[in-house]
């Protein structure tokens, strides 16, 4: 399997170490990847790492909070420089705030753009520099079935997503010249401790499974197989994709 992947001793950088960030991390272990993982939360790093031994298998973790201006480039010049280049960029990180839009204030808005799309923007730029001059690599986005369904309650989330969306098109048109494919994938109702107090809300967890074809929630082990899929040599000439993993929830 590892070889069908062709990630064995792939350099890769995850950003993102909550629940889907963490399942990926741990894919790509497995697959023989060399993974280095950022996020803000150190205690979330510590804890990954204790978990996937990942600086024992040649990677490792950076803290860092990517909406500051400089990090992003920072955090790729740290693989470049210990591990000699980018192979894979998967981006994994994303807030949301469920109210009315007529309820959200101007900082709220800043915040989640911010957050979920310029954080996108400066990190994949920043790999994809390194991707372009090298004539090869991956990046794979975290978006949402909130790009495309107009989901109440979820206004900047699901602009950011959409915008994630044209911006990873963008991204794939400009580099597949140099060997470079840029796509996404857009989960849909996943079951992970990032949400597991919006689902114990009376009534969230049954009125979100009648909306899936499928009849129930995903699960981070059904978002980990298309990252890699993505990721892998399998996917050469797939590029500027969303790649929607949510049980049928698109269809209807």
């Amino acid at each position: 399997m590892t070889d069908w992947l062709g990630l064995d001793g792939a350099r890769v950088l995850v950003a993102g170490a909550g629940g889907l960030g963490a399942a990926c991390a741990a894919g790509f272990v497995v697959a023989g990847a060399r993974v280095v993982v950022t996020d803000r939360d150190e205690t979330r790093l510590k804890e990954l790492d204790r978990q996937l031994a990942l600086e024992d298998r040649g990677g490792g973790t950076v803290a860092a909070d990517l909406s500051e201006v400089g990090a992003a480039a920072e955090i790729v010049n740290h693989v470049v420089a210990t591990h000699g280049g980018v192979d894979v960029l998967v981006h994994c990180v994303g807030i949301n705030d469920r109210r009315p839009i007529l309820e959200l204030e101007d900082e709220d808005w800043s915040l989640i753009l911010e957050t979920n799309l310029s954080t996108a923007f400066r990190l994949a730029q920043a790999a994809g520099r390194v991707m372009c001059t090298q004539g090869s690599g991956k990046i794979v986005f975290f978006s949402s079935v909130s790009g495309l369904l107009a989901h109440r309650n979820h206004g900047p989330y699901a602009a950011s997503k959409g915008g994630l969306n044209q911006m990873m098109r963008v991204m794939a048109a400009e580099w597949a010249p140099k060997g470079v494919t840029v796509n996404a994938v857009a989960p849909g109702y996943i079951e992970t401790r990032l949400t597991t107090g919006h689902l114990r809300k009376p009534g969230v967890r049954d009125d979100l499974v009648r909306l899936v074809p499928a009849g129930r929630l995903g699960t981070p082990d059904e978002v980990v197989g298309p990252v890699l899929f993505l990721a892998s040599k399998q996917s050469g000439f797939v590029t500027g994709h969303v790649l929607y993993v949510d049980g049928g929830r698109t269809l209807v």
